[in-house]
């Protein structure tokens, strides 16, 4: 368990949590969901693309619409923050969103991923920064994310990294039903390896950090560093080439075309 902290740093003009300063993310209690409702199954999706095959079925968004957008693309534009209920999605979900507004943090965009089943090699290729904080003020709370896994996924991980292309200190969560982590997604390289044959669902909440999001992370016990789920070298190894292979295969393509190949931060 972490240990009594600070509960708000500031950092870079931002407010910040502390629980999240060392490793860029927290684990929380494991929630009961064999309990609730396959709501998920229920809403409305669209098909809008982040890494890998998905889709995301919105229950907060810009202005209350089932769409997916980054609130920088509507007029006027505006940080991740201020998410409107969409009354069709919440009406159908309603532990989910209760699930979502329970830490009392500012909600910006709320979902629930799908994702297709993905081998490491593509996770790996995958992994990205999210592009939370774009029109976010000087001096206000940070955008961070949680993820509430909704499926059992128990041979699935999240991968997390620091560099994208470095394995060195790259963490490995598991990813069972119930698994509920914040992860500060600007800084930390991320994505999901999912095994299986069905696909994998997720709740994914935009929260703005501040005292209301920590006293949620001490609530149900944030630990920020975790036991790597174990994958077979080989697995490993494989993995890598594959990412070194799609890279150079993007960077020829690039190329070709007399341009550089560019990493950017996603909007999804």
């Amino acid at each position: 368990m972490l240990a009594p902290y600070e509960r708000l740093i500031h950092l870079m003009g931002y407010i910040k949590s502390a629980a999240l300063e060392e490793t860029g993310y927290v684990v929380l209690d494991r929630y009961n969901q064999e309990l609730d409702p396959k709501e998920w199954l229920d809403i409305e999706y669209n098909d809008w693309k982040s890494s890998g095959d998905t889709r995301f079925a919105p229950l907060a968004s810009a202005f209350g619409e089932i769409e997916c957008n980054g609130f920088w693309n509507h007029k006027p534009p505006r940080t991740d923050k201020d998410g409107v209920w969409i009354d069709s999605q919440v009406e159908k979900a309603p532990n989910l969103t209760r699930r979502a507004q329970e830490p009392g943090a500012n909600v910006g965009r709320c979902r629930v991923i799908e994702l297709q089943p993905t081998p490491y090699g593509e996770c790996l290729y995958n992994l990205h920064q999210d592009d939370n904080n774009r029109l976010n003020p000087d001096g206000t709370g940070w955008v961070v994310r949680g993820f509430f896994n909704l499926t059992d996924d128990k041979d699935s991980f999240f991968v997390l990294r620091e560099n994208r292309t470095d394995p060195q200190g790259e963490v490995r969560i598991a990813l069972p039903a119930g698994a509920q982590l914040i992860i500060d997604t600007q800084r930390l390289w991320h994505a999901a390896t999912h095994v299986g044959t069905e696909p994998r669902y997720c709740l994914i909440t935009s929260w703005t950090s501040g005292p209301e999001l920590d006293a949620y992370i001490e609530k149900y016990n944030g630990v920020n560093t975790v036991e790597s789920v174990a994958v077979d070298q080989e697995i490993l190894d494989a993995g890598y080439a594959e990412q070194a292979r799609k890279d150079a295969a993007r960077a020829a393509y690039y190329a070709a075309k007399g341009q550089a190949a560019v990493n950017v931060m996603s909007e999804a």
